[in-house]
């Protein structure tokens, strides 16, 4: 029983969850800013995104593992159908009670913080579209994580969508200057993504599998890297800059400024995919630090007003 739980524990890979929690973090945070925080809501979103988290992860596993792309020149950590600890049924029926569990937070979460007709529907349709680009990233006779769109679909949700429509179920409304916050949110987590497909970039090639590292290939997608990182700080710290706040309470998050030089001084060094294997965990923390230091600036600008 103890493998059991380990086995999908490990699955779940709860190393990635943070990227899912931090879109849930920097909206909650604006929605305090605005007086309008509920920690109901942001519980009930925060068990909603890690369920949607686990559910693409379980689907990539299957997907790929399906596919042949996950075999032994993969340089990344082995997954559970690769490793042959689960087979195809068992994933399908994992996948599938992942699924039950993911609707019926959501519905919770919707009910919970919405009234009108209209803002829940919408949010229905939001879930269940999020719930299908969660399946087919790696999963079907035509997969859009394999053309390269993958990057889109991080940076809608888990940076637009994410911090806009968690802002959404605190407030009821949203506001213009969101767009930095969750621009800078999306691009962080595209990152992530983009030093997994720069890390798999050989292997990925071989099996068809088209990641926007692969079109540009190994050196442009450093450079495409680097854009990433630089337009998010721009983005968090612009927002926190035309805040009617004392610029000094700001200057917290200029610690996430060296956290991400360091991370991608360290990117430009490489010169082999193997090279940026021990990143992932790297740029998973850069973009949990960034957040996080940006929300509990927004919290302490209002806490301090």
């Amino acid at each position: 029983m103890k493998q059991s739980l380990l086995i999908w524990l490990d699955a779940a890979r709860p190393k990635t969850l943070p990227l899912a929690l931090v879109s849930i973090l920097t909206g909650s945070s604006l929605a305090f800013a605005s007086n309008h925080f509920s920690l109901s809501i942001a519980l009930l979103a925060f068990l909603t995104a890690t369920l949607l988290q686990i559910l693409s992860n379980l689907a990539n596993d299957y997907g790929d593992a399906v596919k042949g792309t996950d075999n032994e020149k993969r340089l990344g950590p082995i997954r559970a159908m690769q490793s042959g600890t689960v087979n195809a049924k068992t994933m399908k029926q994992a996948i599938i009670l992942n699924i039950v569990l993911t609707v019926i937070a959501g519905l919770v979460l919707i009910f919970y913080a919405l009234s009108s007709i209209e803002s829940i529907l919408s949010f229905i349709a939001l879930g269940v579209l999020a719930i299908a680009a969660a399946i087919a990233y790696t999963v079907g006779n035509k997969p859009y994580g394999y053309i390269g769109l993958g990057d889109l679909s991080v940076f809608i949700f888990f940076g637009l969508l994410g911090v806009s429509g968690t802002y959404f179920l605190h407030t009821g409304h949203v506001e213009p200057s969101l767009f930095l916050p969750a621009l800078g949110c999306g691009l962080m987590a595209v990152a992530v993504l983009n030093i997994n497909n720069m890390r798999d970039i050989e292997n990925d090639s071989e099996c068809g599998k088209r990641t926007m590292a692969v079109r540009l290939g190994q050196r442009k997608a450093k450079h495409y890297h680097f854009l990433l990182l630089g337009f998010a700080l721009a983005s968090f710290a612009l927002y926190l800059l035309i805040q009617e706040k004392p610029v000094w309470i700001s200057l917290p998050f200029l610690f996430s400024i060296i956290v991400v030089y360091k991370h991608g001084k360290a990117v430009w060094k490489t010169d082999k995919p193997a090279q940026i294997a021990p990143m992932m965990p790297v740029i998973v923390k850069c973009s949990l630090v960034t957040n996080l230091l940006f929300a509990g600036v927004v919290v302490a600008q209002t806490l301090l007003s």
